[in-house]
């Protein structure tokens, strides 16, 4: 790791201090004509942080960003910390009652949003709900006749001085809350997950040293903001690292492959989803793709041939693997640079330093190397808590500071963890324990199918069987009864989708995951 300071004894305004004082002509931030230096993004998040100051913001207040990626979001995220608030990050799926909940629950005062953005006023879309605390709507972009201009915001601060400003910055405490990310609440009411200053800092430093992340890399970051992976393992390390920081507000494969020849882009991390795309994208051959050096990429199921395909494909030099949930702020373990190419496509690396990582049964005993258990995780990338809610940290962490993460893999004698699956989504059939990512991985080795997502769904004389949802490649047309009949022939019995749906598409989410409950809606409906 770094070794010219200690993270977990930094700020986040530290860190972007730091970052302008080491590459201070360094690109920073470059979103369409905007760009930033490290020191011209140090002035403008100062510049906010006045404005934040002005507009009576103290250590401690909650302010929301619920807008897609951009500059803008990145300012207001670094001025809003060097003022001593807490970052809220709010979906962009959200919608007005969903969005209302969040900014409820972490009693934000100020709002940081869009007036029109893909069909939907987002600023608008809030007004009229039950937000005591609020104080105050912005707008990144677009009009709203309930929201300020991000100009008309950045005017207020001309009352604070630069030198006020400042010293809010270095009041700031490495054990100061930084963020509450929210849940997804797909197993109740989304909660909020609160991190630190200094301990975002250390892992994103451990995450960056582990996978290359360097100075000068040009990062594209399609993973939205809201999220770890797009704001902690992608703005936050490129402050910590010195590379250039490219916002994509939205995945579209065309344009995202243009801007790749483009801009020269180098690092593109991404859910398996986006590279599965951009594979099977018709034209994807008329770009060039060369420049792309480094891919991160994780989730339950990373199938091999995927991997392969990256390389081979694409162009990605080093491919890696990592895991990681919003309660571990964001990671719990890499692959490295110069992992052999097996390690990385069947595994989500080793822990990352200062950690512990242990697989255990039912009872909580570690299990031995090579047996599949849940991952408990200890250290100072663990959360604080979920805030306001007592009870449900209690459930998370355990009284030895263990984090049960709900997740079964196989950790094999040197460490390394193969996520196997959620505890939740494992069925069993006729008394054999399923992984459906296991599955899928072996689904995607066909070579007529893009994607899949399979699930467990009620049988009388088994229990549980599997039902695959497939999307196929383009021009390729797919066959339920020869599916299984291949099945039969490249997987054991127990594993074989006794149901194949055919699909346009799998529902995901704003960072890539398929949303396996409404397949499980989807199934219930279509076998009655």
């Amino acid at each position: 790791m770094s070794t010219d300071v200690e993270w977990d004894e930094m700020t986040i305004p530290g860190a972007l201090a730091r970052a302008a004082a080491l590459w201070p002509d360094v690109s920073a931030l470059e979103d369409g004509d905007v760009h930033f230096t490290f020191s011209e993004l140090a002035s403008a998040a100062q510049e906010a942080a006045r404005a934040f100051i002005a507009s009576g913001i103290e250590s401690g207040d909650r302010v929301a960003i619920w807008a897609p990626n951009g500059w803008r979001w990145e300012v207001a995220a670094l001025g809003l910390q060097s003022a001593g608030a807490i970052l809220v990050t709010l979906n962009t799926r959200f919608k007005a009652t969903e969005a209302a909940y969040v900014l409820d629950k972490s009693g934000a005062k100020l709002l940081f949003t869009m007036g029109d953005f893909l069909g939907m006023n987002y600023a608008d879309s809030v007004a009229n709900q039950d937000l005591p605390d609020l104080q105050g709507t912005i707008l990144i972009e677009g009009d709203s006749k309930s929201g300020e201009s991000w100009e008309a915001f950045l005017g207020r601060g001309e009352s604070i001085s630069a030198e006020a400003a400042k010293t809010r910055a270095e009041q700031v405490d490495p054990e100061d809350l930084s963020d509450f990310i929210f849940t997804s609440g797909t197993t109740g009411s989304p909660k909020a997950v609160t991190t630190a200053h200094g301990q975002n800092l250390k892992v994103f430093d451990a995450w960056g040293e582990s996978v290359g992340l360097r100075a000068g890399d040009r990062y594209l970051i399609i993973m939205p903001f809201f999220h770890s992976f797009g704001y902690k393992s992608g703005w936050l390390a490129c402050i910590i690292h010195g590379a250039t920081a490219l916002p994509e507000a939205v995945f579209d494969v065309g344009p995202t492959l243009a801007r790749i020849e483009r801009e020269k882009i180098t690092v593109m991390p991404g859910s398996p989803t986006i590279y599965q795309t951009m594979l099977t994208f018709p034209d994807r051959e008329k770009y060039d793709t060369s420049s792309l050096r480094l891919a991160v990429t994780g989730g339950a199921a990373v199938p091999v041939e995927l991997v392969k395909r990256m390389r081979s494909e694409l162009g990605f030099r080093d491919v890696l693997t990592a895991y990681g949930l919003t309660e571990s702020s964001g990671t719990v373990s890499a692959c490295r640079l110069g992992d052999d190419d097996e390690t990385v496509a069947t595994t989500c690396g080793r822990p990352i330093p200062d950690t512990e990582t242990i697989c255990v049964d039912p009872d909580g005993k570690e299990v031995p190397r090579g047996e599949p258990g849940e991952v408990w995780t200890r250290g100072y990338h663990v959360m604080r808590g979920y805030w306001g809610d007592e009870e449900e940290t209690a459930k998370a962490i355990d009284a030895d500071g263990w984090l049960h993460t709900g997740d079964i893999a196989v950790m094999d004698e040197r460490g390394y963890l193969r996520i196997t699956d959620r505890i939740k989504d494992m069925y069993i059939m006729g008394g054999f324990n399923v992984y459906p990512a296991e599955v899928e991985n072996l689904l995607f080795q066909h070579e007529s199918i893009a994607a899949a997502a399979v699930i467990g769904v009620p049988d009388e004389r088994m229990g549980e069987v599997g039902m695959a949802f497939v999307v196929p490649v383009p021009g390729a047309s797919l066959d339920g009864g020869a599916l299984v009949a291949w099945s039969r022939d490249n997987m054991a019995n127990y594993k074989v989708p006794r149901h194949f749906e055919i699909v346009d598409e799998l529902p995901s989410n704003a960072s890539g995951k398929v949303v396996k409950f409404e397949l499980r809606e989807r199934a219930k409906a279509l076998l009655g």
